[in-house]
């Protein structure tokens, strides 16, 4: 899709780059990166997204290996790699389900016969 509409190819570069914007803000005032994880739909399933996000990130001593990227495996990051790059499943719909269910508990708790 990115390759034949402009408008997808800008919003792409765009998300990324926010990625890395945000991601070089908060290692800057964290004052440094021991781990990054990628999760969500995108995160869990985007091999190129996250290769691009990564990219350019070296001068924190973060190196992707591309080959466990390529096949979403949980540890994405080089041996070598100070930083730790992983890739974790969610489930948005459980704990969206199980926060329901603790607001629906609370509510009937607070509820006087």
């Amino acid at each position: 899709m990115e390759r034949n509409d402009a408008r997808a190819a800008d919003a792409i570069a765009l998300f990324c780059y926010q990625a890395k914007k945000w991601l070089g803000a908060f290692t800057a005032s964290l004052g440094g990166l021991d781990t990054l994880v990628f999760a969500g739909g995108i995160g869990e399933n985007s091999p190129p997204i996250r290769s691009r996000i990564c990219a350019g990130l070296g001068f924190l001593a973060l190196e992707l290996n591309e080959t466990a990227n390529a096949t979403n495996a949980a540890l994405i990051s080089k041996d070598t790699s100070r930083v730790a790059v992983r890739v974790i499943r969610t489930d948005e719909e459980l704990m969206i389900a199980r926060s329901t269910c603790q607001a629906v508990e609370a509510k009937r708790g607070n509820v006087k016969p």
